[in-house]
Order: C-alpha cells, then structure tokens, then sequence
C-alpha cells in the first residue's frame, strides 16, 4: 500500500506554506524577527523582533526613530539587511500578487499615491492593474463608493478635491483590492479637525487590522496595542493607558531641553 506523504510543504526558509505554524496554530498578521534595515549607511531598525496580531496597534517615536521604516517593510517597500519578515504568512518584498494585495498602504502625502485624473479612475486602478477588465474593475470601484457614498464623485477630477476628500479616495483605492492588514502612515496630518475627525470616524469602522503611524494623541488612545520606537528599536509596548502617558511626558522633557540648550 503507497501511503501519501504527510509533510507540509515549506519554503526556502523552512516555512510552511500551507499557512500553519510548526506548533499547528494559523499565521496572522504580521512577524518582523531579527530586522535590520539601514538607509544612507545609518542604522534604522536595529535587529528587530515584532509580532503584530492585534486589532489595532499604533507606532509612536520621533521622527527619525524608525516608525515609517517598519510601515514600509511590512508593506515590502523595503527590504531588510537581515532578519525575516512574514505578514499572513507571506513576504511582502517578493511582490507577488497576493502579498500586495494582502497589505494596503496609505501614504501620509496624497500627491505620492494619486496616479489617475478622476475619481473612478483611481478608485478602478488597482483592480485594473490586478488583471480585471475595465468595465468589472469600474463596476467594483462604483460598488465600494456606493457602499461609502461617495458615487456622485465618480468623474470629479481629483485635483479639486480638499486634502480630506483626496485622502478619503486613496483609502478608497486601497480598500478596493480588499486587503488584510492596512498600514496608515500619518493618515491625519495636515487635515483641520473636523476633516480628520470625520476620516478618524470611517477608519475605526473598518474590518481589517490596522497599523497606524500617528503623533496623534486620539488616534494612539483608541489602539489595543502601542509600540513607542526609539533609535530603531522598541523602547515600550503595551496598552494605550501604559504607554502613551511615559511617552508624552518624554517627549515633554526633550522639548524643554532642547530649547534649554538653545
């Protein structure tokens, strides 16, 4: 009797690929392990270990301490120098076609995301660039500004929306190719209260897990988990009420001295 091999498929790195851990439990999220990224020379991440399962989780940290440089390894923009990094099982700097979609990424800037004139037009390419003919690519895009209400912006030009309606359609562009995980860098900057109160709303109703790169104190209390960075590497994690207290009051202390030693 010729009995079927049991053993799981792995890839080059030993990692199973059917999405099950080697203890039996199911990948999610996302895994950073030994994670070292420098940029220009210098030292960004620094041997890097996270695991990023919660709901909602905030990175928090000046600038310069690594926060955008861990948004854009989980996507895959960037390439670590050593270390591995999985999100739902994948890595995300292969490219394939499931790894991009499983991660969506909101820029903090609107003008380094738009690639179309219209609304539907932008809204569409994702889904057109993914394969879909152009009339199932539109009739998706329509479907998701319907289900947000947003269909009468369907041939306004982009460039004469506000900051908040253009960052509303890059969300927008993202949501349509239904990812897992979305990764919001500064998704509030530069927006007057109620515009970013409004988007803030839309966000926290969203279904899929999210890591967010804000300095802002509202959008830090509302996250399950908080990771403070600080030169690369992880200074506190924990809850909102733990965290974000120490944090402001650090950020307090280097202000005064630094306008002490002006």
């Amino acid at each position: 009797m010729t009995h079927k091999s049991t053993t799981p498929p792995r890839d080059e790195d030993g990692v199973r690929l059917d999405g099950v851990d080697a203890d039996g439990a199911h990948r999610d999220g996302a895994h950073l392990d030994g994670v070292t990224v420098r940029l220009g020379g210098r030292p960004v991440l620094r041997d890097l270990s996270l695991t990023l399962t919660e709901r909602r989780i905030c990175l928090v940290g000046r600038n310069g301490s690594g926060k955008s440089t861990v948004a854009r390894v989980v996507k895959g923009l960037i390439v670590p120098e050593t270390g591995r990094v999985r999100v739902h099982g994948m890595n995300p700097a292969e490219r394939s076609a499931e790894a991009v979609a499983a991660v969506g990424f909101l820029f903090q800037n609107s003008d380094h995301q738009i690639l179309c004139p219209t609304v539907l037009e932008e809204i569409a390419f994702g889904p057109l660039e993914g394969g879909l003919a152009r009339a199932e690519a539109e009739e998706r895009a329509l479907a998701l500004m319907r289900l947000h209400g947003v269909a009468g912006w369907r041939d306004r030009p982009v460039a004469a929306l506000s900051e908040g309606q253009r960052r509303l359609v890059c969300l927008l562009a993202v949501l349509v190719m239904e990812p897992k995980l979305l990764v919001l860098d500064e998704p509030y900057t530069g927006l007057d209260i109620p515009t970013r109160v409004r988007l803030a709303r839309f966000v926290a109703g969203l279904p899929q897990r999210i890591l967010a790169v804000s300095h802002d104190p509202e959008t830090i209390e509302t996250a399950d988990r908080v990771l403070w960075l600080e030169e690369g590497a992880v200074r506190a994690d924990g809850p909102p009420a733990t965290v974000l207290p120490a944090y402001l009051d650090a950020m307090q202390r280097a202000g005064a001295q630094e306008e002490a030693a002006e």
